[in-house]
C-alpha cells in the first residue's frame, strides 16, 4: 500500500563559472593574496557546482548536503557579484524535470543569465532529491519512518520556496516543471505524503483509534487537495492523478475504519456498520479503478472481516440502526506536518568560499562609514576632553581642592601629594624627554619611506616622458602621469599628514618646556616637595567651616562626573557594529548603496544614546563649576590676606596645572608615537603599491620596446630606390672591353688580412724528358689515357687545363726527398691549387724513402693522386 511519488531531478548543461568570476576579480581587487584567495575560490565553486549537479546524484544523504551547500554558496555570493547582462553575465541552462522529450526533439529546456533561475532550479533539485530519498527508506522502523517524514516536509518546503519567488526571481515564464502551479501542487503532495508517514507509525506504535482516525483524514484531505489541482491544471505527468486519487480514498477509508473501531467502543454499532460499509466502498473503488497503481487486497480484506462481524453481531444481538452516511459526524483532523522553511543556510556543513569578500560598491560604502563613525567618535571625545581640560583649568586657577585642604599653611595638601606620587608612577620627566627625543626619528623614518616610494614614481614616470619625447606617436600607452594621479594625491595626503604632525609635535614641546619646572617639582621626594613650596599661616578656624564642607561636597560630584565621562568615552571606543551586511542587504534589494542615508540612520541608533549621555554629563559639570565659582568667592573673603599665603597658593596651583599638563602631554606623546608606528605600516603598503606598479610598467615598457624595436627594423628605409644618373644607364663611345657593365657595382667584399693566404712560390720547371712518378693506383692499372699522354712529348704542358683541382707539381729532380703531405678532400680547400701552399707543419720523412708512399693510418681521406705537368 505505500507507494509514494517522488520528483525526477532536473538536468543542466555544464557552465565554467570560474572563469568570468577570476575575470571580475582580478579587474576589481588588487593583485595580491586577497585576489589570488578568491580566484582560488572560483575555481573550488566551479567544482562544487559540477559535483552537485553536473552529475547523477545517489539517493543519499550525503548527495543532498552537497546539492545544498551549493545552493547556500549561490545565496551567499548572489550579493557579492554583479549578476546581470551587462557586467557579469552567466547564461544557466536547465531541461524540463518531466519533459521526456520526443524522437523529433530533445526535451523542453531554458536558458537565462540569471543567478535567481540557477538558484530555483537547484533548489528544485533539492526537493526532488530529499523526496527520492524519503521514498527509499525502510519504513520497518522508527528511525526510517522519522527521516522520510523530514525529507518530505524538506521537500514540500522547498517547492512552496519556490511557488513564492519563481516569478520575481525569473521575470518571464518558466518551463513548466518549475511553475508556480506545478511546484505548488508538488509541495501539497509531499505534505501529503509526510502526514501518510505519520499515520504509519501511530499505526505502528499502536495509538488510540480516535488519534490515527484523525491523522488519516488529514492525509485524506491533503492528497485530494492535491488530486484536484492536478486534474484542473494537468501540470504533471498523467501516471500521478490516478495515485492521488487512490491515495485520498485509501486514507479516507483508514479513517472510516479506526472512526468505526471508536464507535464499537462507545457502542455504537449502526455508525460501526456505517463506516465500515463506506469504507468497503472506497476500497472497491480503488480496486476496480486504480489496482494497476495500488494494491489494496490486505486492506479490503481487513475490513470486510470488520464489517462482516459488525453486521453478524448487530443482526443478531443489537438490532442498532446504520444510519446514512450523510449523517455520520465528520471525523476530526490533526496535522503534524508543516513545509520546512528554506533559510539559508540549509547545510550543516557550509562554508562560505568568500566568506571575506564583499563588493566594491559596499567595500566604498564601508570606508564612507568608517569615516563618519570616526568623526563622529572624535567628535564627541573632542566635546568630553574640552569639559575635562575647562573644569580642570578652573580648579587650578582657584588653587582647588589643595586651597581647602591646606589650611596649616606648612604641610603640603594631600592632593598635591597625590598628583605627587601619581607622576612619579609614571616615569616623571625622563619619561616625557624619552618620548621626545623618539619622535625626530619616528618622524625622520615615515618620510624616508614617503620620499622613497614618489621617487619609484618620478624615475619611471622621467623614462616614461623620455620615450614618449622619443617615439612620439608610436609610444601608445596610458602615461605615467595620469595613471599615478591616484597615487600622487595619497603621497600629498600623507605629506599633509607629517606636515601637521610635525607642527603638533612643535606645540607639545612647547608646552612641555613651558610646564617642566612644576613638573620636575613634582618628581621631588616628600621632603624636598616640601621645601619648595612657600608657608603660610591662615587660620585655622576655616578648617571645619560650613564654605569649605560645600566646596568638599561640590568638588567630589565633580570628580564622579569626570569619572562618568571617563566610562563614557571608553564605552564609546568598544562599540564595534559591521555595516557590511546592512550594505549588502541594501545593495541586493536596492542595487546600489545609498551610504549617506544608511549610514546616518544606523550612527544616530547605535551612538544617539551616548551623545545624550554625554550632553547631560557637560550640563552636570557646568551646572557644578558655577556653584564652586560661587562658594570660592565665600572662601577667599574668609581667607586671612597676606604675602605669604598668596605666594604659597600660586605654587600649588602652578603644581596643579603642572600636573594636568603632565598627564595630557603623557597622553599626547603616546598617541603621537603610537600614530608614527601606525603610519609607518600604511606607508610601507603606499611603498609596496607604488613599487608594484613601477615594476609593472618597467615590464610593459619592456615588452613594448621589443615591439617597436622589431616594427621599427622591419620597415624599409625609403619607399623606394632613388633614380640611377643617367651616366650609369646611356652607353658610352668607348670601346668595349673599356666601357663599364650598366649593371651597378656591387659594394667590395671585406676581406680581413688574417684569414688571405700567402702567395704560393712558383714551381720549379722539370725537363720534358723527365720521368714522371705515378701513384701507386696508376702503377697497378695503368690507364689508356696516361699512356697516351705520357708519350706524346710535343704537348705544350702549360696549355693543358686539368679537369679537377690537382695538387702542387712537386719537383722530382735527384736529391729531393719527396713530399708526405697530409691529404686533403678537394671541397675543403677554398683556393683552389693555384693558391695552396705547403703548411709549416707537414709531415717531412727522412731521406732515402719514397717519395710517394702507401695511404698514412690514421687520415680520414684517402690520398690525393699525383698529376705531373703535362
Amino acid at each position: 500500500m505505500a507507494t509514494f511519488i517522488s520528483v525526477p531531478l532536473k538536468k543542466t548543461s555544464e557552465v565554467d563559472i570560474a572563469k568570468p568570476l577570476s575575470k571580475f576579480i582580478q579587474s576589481v581587487y588588487p593583485a595580491g593574496d586577497e585576489q589570488a584567495d578568491y580566484c582560488r575560490a572560483a575555481e573550488e565553486f566551479n567544482k562544487l557546482r559540477k559535483i552537485s549537479v553536473g552529475k547523477p546524484l545517489d539517493k543519499h544523504e550525503n548527495s543532498l548536503e552537497t546539492v545544498m551547500r551549493y545552493y547556500d554558496q549561490l545565496c551567499s555570493i548572489e550579493p557579492k557579484f554583479p549578476f546581470t547582462e551587462s557586467q557579469l553575465c552567466l547564461t544557466f541552462t536547465w531541461k524540463d524535470a518531466f519533459d521526456k522529450g520526443s524522437i523529433f526533439g530533445g526535451s523542453v529546456k531554458l536558458a537565462l543569465p540569471s543567478l535567481g533561475y540557477e538558484k530555483t532550479c537547484v533548489l528544485f533539485n533539492i526537493g526532488a532529491l530529499a523526496s527520492q530519498i524519503a521514498s527509499e527508506q525502510n519504513l520497518d522502523n522508527d528511525e526510517a519512518l522519522k527521516a522520510a517524514s523530514r525529507y518530505y516536509q524538506l521537500a514540500s518546503g522547498a517547492f512552496s520556496h519556490i511557488k513564492d519567488t519563481v516569478l520575481s526571481s525569473l521575470n518571464r515564464d518558466p518551463t513548466v516543471d518549475i511553475s508556480p502551479d506545478t511546484v505548488g501542487t508538488l509541495g501539497l503532495i509531499m505534505l501529503a505524503q509526510a502526514q501518510e508517514v505519520f499515520f504509519l507509525k501511530a499505526t505502528r506504535d499502536k495509538m488510540k483509534d480516535t488519534i490515527i482516525a484523525k491523522l488519516a483524514n488529514q492525509a485524506a484531505d491533503y492528497f485530494g487537495d492535491a488530486f484536484k489541482q492536478c486534474q484542473n491544471k494537468d501540470t504533471l505527468p498523467k501516471e500521478v492523478i490516478p495515485v492521488l486519487a487512490a491515495k485520498h480514498c485509501i486514507m479516507q477509508a483508514h479513517a472510516e475504519y479506526h472512526q468505526s473501531a471508536l464507535a464499537k467502543q462507545q457502542k455504537k454499532f449502526g455508525e460501526e456498520i456505517g463506516r465500515l460499509q463506506h469504507a468497503s466502498d472506497l476500497v472497491k473503488t480503488v480496486a476496480s479503478r486504480y489496482d494497476e497503481y495500488i494494491n489494496v487486497k490486505d486492506l479490503a480484506d481487513k475490513i470486510h472481516r470488520s464489517l462482516t462481524a459488525a453486521k453478524k453481531d448487530n443482526d443478531f444481538i443489537y438490532h442498532d440502526r446504520v444510519p446514512d452516511l450523510k449523517d455520520l459526524d465528520p471525523i476530526g483532523k490533526a496535522s503534524l506536518v508543516k513545509p520546512t522553511p528554506i533559510v539559508v543556510p540549509l547545510s550543516q556543513k557550509y562554508s562560505d568560499l568568500f566568506e571575506k569578500m564583499v563588493p566594491l560598491a559596499v567595500q566604498v560604502a564601508l570606508t564612507a562609514y568608517n569615516q563618519r563613525k570616526a568623526d563622529l567618535i572624535n567628535s564627541t571625545i573632542a566635546q568630553m576632553r574640552d569639559a575635562t581640560t575647562l573644569s580642570n583649568g578652573v580648579l587650578a586657577s582657584l588653587n582647588l581642592p589643595a586651597a581647602i585642604e591646606d589650611v596649616s599653611g606648612d604641610s603640603i595638601p594631600q592632593s598635591i601629594l597625590q598628583k605627587s606620587k601619581a607622576i612619579i608612577e609614571q616615569g616623571g620627566v625622563q619619561t616625557i624627554d624619552q618620548l621626545i627625543r623618539d619622535l625626530p626619528e619616528l618622524l625622520q623614518r615615515n618620510k624616508e619611506i614617503l620620499d622613497e616610494s614618489l621617487k619609484f614614481l618620478d624615475e619611471e614616470e622621467a623614462t616614461d616622458n623620455d620615450l614618449k619625447s622619443k617615439f612620439k606617436e608610436r609610444w601608445q600607452r596610458t602615461p605615467s602621469i595620469e595613471l599615478y594621479k591616484p597615487l600622487r594625491v595619497e603621497g600629498t595626503n600623507f605629506r599633509n599628514v607629517l606636515d601637521k604632525a610635525i607642527s603638533a609635535d612643535a606645540v607639545v614641546k612647547e608646552r612641555y618646556m613651558s610646564q617642566r619646572e612644576a613638573i620636575s617639582i613634582l618628581c621631588k621626594p616628600e621632603a624636598q616637595l616640601n621645601a619648595s613650596i612657600p608657608s603660610a599661616n591662615p587660620a585655622k578656624t576655616m578648617q571645619g567651616s560650613e564654605v569649605v564642607n560645600t566646596l568638599r561636597s561640590i568638588l567630589t560630584k565633580l570628580d564622579e562626573v569626570k569619572k562618568e565621562r571617563e566610562q563614557l568615552e571608553n564605552d564609546i571606543k568598544s562599540v564595534n557594529f559591521d555595516m557590511t551586511t546592512k550594505f549588502l542587504t541594501a545593495l541586493a534589494q536596492d542595487g546600489a548603496v545609498n551610504e549617506e542615508v544608511i549610514s546616518v540612520t544606523e550612527l544616530d541608533r547605535i551612538y544617539g544614546n551616548y551623545t545624550q549621555k554625554m550632553q547631560e554629563n557637560l550640563k552636570k559639570q557646568e551646572d557644578l563649576i558655577s556653584n564652586i565659582q560661587a562658594s570660592y568667592q565665600e572662601f577667599s573673603k574668609m581667607k586671612q590676606s597676606n604675602s605669604e599665603a598668596n605666594l604659597r597658593e600660586e605654587v600649588l596651583k602652578k603644581l596643579a596645572v603642572g600636573y594636568d599638563n603632565y598627564i595630557e602631554l603623557l597622553a599626547n606623546l603616546r598617541e603621537g608615537t603610537k600614530f608614527y608606528n601606525d603610519l609607518t605600516e600604511i606607508l610601507l603598503k603606499f611603498q609596496g603599491k607604488c613599487s608594484d606598479i613601477v615594476f609593472a610598467r618597467k615590464t610593459e615598457r619592456d615588452e613594448l620596446l621589443k615591439d617597436l624595436q622589431q616594427s621599427i627594423a622591419r620597415e624599409p628605409s625609403a619607399p623606394s630606390f632613388p633614380t640611377a644618373p643617367s651616366y650609369q644607364t646611356t652607353p658610352s663611345s668607348t670601346p668595349a672591353s673599356s666601357t663599364a657593365s650598366s649593371t651597378p657595382t656591387p659594394a667590395p667584399r671585406t676581406v680581413f688580412a688574417g684569414k688571405q693566404p700567402p702567395p704560393r712560390p712558383p714551381p720549379p720547371s722539370i725537363p720534358a724528358t723527365a720521368p714522371a712518378p705515378v701513384s701507386a693506383s696508376q702503377m697497378s692499372t695503368p690507364s689508356p689515357s696516361s699512356t697516351v699522354s705520357t708519350s706524346t712529348p710535343s704537348q705544350n704542358p702549360t696549355n693543358i687545363i686539368p679537369t679537377q683541382a690537382q695538387g702542387p707539381p712537386y719537383p722530382t729532380y735527384p736529391g729531393y726527398t719527396g713530399y708526405y703531405g697530409m691529404p686533403m678532400p678537394v671541397g675543403y680547400n677554398p683556393y683552389m691549387y693555384s693558391q695552396q701552399t705547403m703548411p709549416p707543419y707537414m709531415y717531412q720523412p727522412p731521406s732515402g724513402q719514397a717519395p710517394y708512399p702507401a695511404q698514412q693510418p690514421g687520415y680520414p681521406y684517402p690520398q690525393q693522386p699525383y698529376f705531373p705537368p703535362q
